[in-house]
């Protein structure tokens, strides 16, 4: 676990990285989801590059495709790609653009549009149950997507359902580009309306991957209904002058700041070591 606790950090710079060498990316998201997805890939999901086309392997949606820089350097470290290949994000004509794209190994489907990857995940999930398949479907959203009403179709309809083999996560940062959540569409009862559509609620501190790891075992465990886990993190997450303001929701840092980002993570990362 200390491994991951500095990969999660040292994923945090090749973010840093491809986002200053872009000039453009959603950096606070990013450092906030980052552990969840480090729980995921690295612990928890049954997928690898070897298994892109196993029909049994877990299904992931980042349905806040905005943070797609944190999910391609944790794609590109688990060796879906090379490594080299980050350094044309956001370029003319790559492959690597702002928001997951199918047309790279391991994405299972373009995202962005807020809203909708809970509801493909009911599906996925759905047709797993079918099919009588082994794998889990998880989707990871953020909080101010919840606003969408089409997030709340897809809850009631994995409710239903009973979707067991689902997960939801939401990145609970508290921050969207607007502001503070709960004064643009407050939502500090999100546990009451996912327990009305009959899920399974489970709280977990969404940068620490002690924490994050117990929420998806129980969701594992947890039969009968499907789990949606509410991961209590901190926007920016890692940098100091990052943490928990709403500018860095999309903001490119200067030099000075690439430099002293760099620092704060090289020593984070070195804490656990």
């Amino acid at each position: 676990m200390e491994n991951l606790k500095a990969k999660a950090y040292e994923l945090r710079k090749d973010i840093l990285d491809m986002v200053y060498r872009a000039k453009c990316g959603h950096i606070g998201g990013d450092f906030s989801v980052i552990d969840i997805l480090v729980s995921l890939y690295y612990k928890q999901m049954k997928v690898s590059p070897e298994l892109v086309n196993d029909p049994n392997r877990d299904r992931f949606i980042l349905s806040k495709g905005h943070s797609v820089e944190a999910l391609y350097a944790v794609l590109a470290d688990r060796g879906f790609f090379p490594k080299e290949e980050l350094q044309t994000y956001s370029r003319y004509l790559s492959k690597y653009i702002g928001h997951p794209n199918n047309k790279i190994n391991g994405i299972e489907m373009n995202s962005g549009s807020l809203g909708h990857g809970l509801s493909v995940s009911v599906g996925m999930a759905l047709a797993g149950r079918m099919d009588q398949a082994s794998y889990r479907v998880y989707t990871v959203m953020g909080d101010g997507e919840l606003a969408e009403g089409s997030v709340w179709e897809g809850a009631m309809s994995g409710g239903h359902y009973k979707l067991d083999n689902l997960c939801a996560v939401v990145d609970r940062n508290r921050l969207q580009i607007s502001g503070n959540t709960e004064e643009v569409m407050s939502q500090d009862i999100q546990e009451e309306r996912w327990y009305s559509f009959g899920w399974h609620v489970v709280n977990a501190v969404g940068n620490d991957l002690d924490s994050l790891n117990l929420a998806f075992e129980e969701a594992k465990a947890t039969k009968g209904k499907p789990t949606v886990i509410i991961a209590n993190t901190i926007k920016g997450c890692g940098v100091s002058f990052m943490e928990n303001s709403a500018p860095w929701h999309h903001k490119v840092p200067s030099e000075e700041e690439y430099q002293k980002a760099l620092l704060e993570l090289s020593e984070r990362r070195a804490s656990y070591e």
